[in-house]
């Protein structure tokens, strides 16, 4: 299922409000690769889904309460988090602070996107910053719903921070770790 199908089904009719949606990812350590380039590739699935980024975000309400929510594409280069998809959950995330909304973030992801090397691996502790910020100082409601694929460095951040609903008893759930 896609994240529009997903914010469809979730949301109220005609509640649903994205934020960011001009928010594109560029090539900030210019990553080569013998196959496509990198921002040919953002390029192709921008087309191929209609989507900017891996994420859409936005304000909503959910059977009448206004919620802040995220929700992943993993069709989008495997749902994986970027500069863009950090910068734009913690934008959500900010707001909600501010507005003082539950936050529910959708969860279908690779992991951290290779391209944008250790930039892609600095958009955890920044989202786990704003949601530090989020849950410490607000006190507020947070659920990360995963679906399958869920795996990686997002996994690491924002998925396992306070209630994680897990919709299927079957779904692979992955953090790569060192022994």
């Amino acid at each position: 299922m896609n994240s529009s199908d997903r914010i469809e089904l979730l949301i109220d009719p005609g509640t649903w409000y994205p934020m960011d949606e001009d928010m594109v990812s560029i090539d900030p350590i210019e990553f080569h690769s013998e196959e496509e380039p990198y921002k040919d590739r953002i390029d192709s699935y921008q087309r191929e889904t209609g989507l900017t980024e891996a994420v859409q975000t936005g304000i909503g309400e959910l059977n009448g309460i206004p919620i802040a929510m995220g929700v992943m594409d993993f069709q989008f280069i495997g749902g994986s988090m970027g500069s863009v998809v950090g910068e734009k959950i913690t934008r959500l995330i900010e707001y909600a602070t501010n507005e003082s909304l539950p936050v529910i973030i959708v969860c279908a992801s690779g992991g951290a996107r290779m391209q944008e090397g250790s930039l892609s691996l600095m958009q955890m502790a920044k989202i786990s910053s704003a949601l530090y910020n989020y849950q410490s100082n607000k006190k507020l409601f947070y659920v990360s719903l995963l679906t399958s694929p869920t795996t990686g460095g997002v996994t690491a951040s924002f998925v396992c921070w306070e209630i994680s609903l897990l919709p299927n008893p079957m779904l692979p759930l992955h953090l790569q770790v060192k022994e």
